[in-house]
């Protein structure tokens, strides 16, 4: 599989792009894995993510980590920058935004296994942590912790 192959169709990556208005919008792309033969684990993470809060409108942050074991595909990642960055003027709560994220990559890239953790700043003075995941892990694909701590003035 040659690299022509591979990015033949992304519209995004190496060249300018207007940040989406919203998820909905947002264009999520994926690419074919060329190590799809064997088990390993992709980790991004934002330590920057914002959102609205749907009621008074006002930021929330947090700092996303995103794990999967790809099948056949892996998500480009301008795609994915530009995805999370369109939670920025979208209004839901944390627990919305923390699985919506985590669906949408499973519908697009159909992953052996996938988890998300939602690590929230305080909002009211209560941290809010949202955790989700596919299913168990693979057997022997090595899954790091996420070592995100517990807040204490996050950082």
């Amino acid at each position: 599989m040659t690299e022509e192959n591979i990015y033949a169709n992304l519209t995004q990556l190496g060249g300018a792009t207007v940040q989406p208005k919203s998820p909905e919008e947002a264009v999520l792309e994926k690419v074919p894995n060329p190590q799809k033969d064997t088990g390993y684990c992709v980790r991004f993470t934002a330590p920057e993510f914002t959102s609205l809060c749907p009621i008074t409108g006002q930021p929330d942050f947090a700092h996303l980590v995103i794990d999967y074991v790809p099948g056949d595909w892996l998500v480009e990642s301008k795609s994915l920058k530009l995805f999370l960055a369109s939670f920025r003027n979208h209004g839901a709560f944390h627990e919305d935004c923390t699985v919506s994220i985590a669906k949408r990559l499973v519908d697009l890239l159909e992953p052996q296994w996938l988890r998300i953790g939602g690590y929230w700043y305080p909002r009211g003075g209560i941290p809010i942590d949202v955790f989700y995941q596919t299913g168990p892990a693979p057997e022997g694909v090595w899954i790091p912790e996420q070592s995100v701590a517990g807040y204490r003035g996050r950082g």
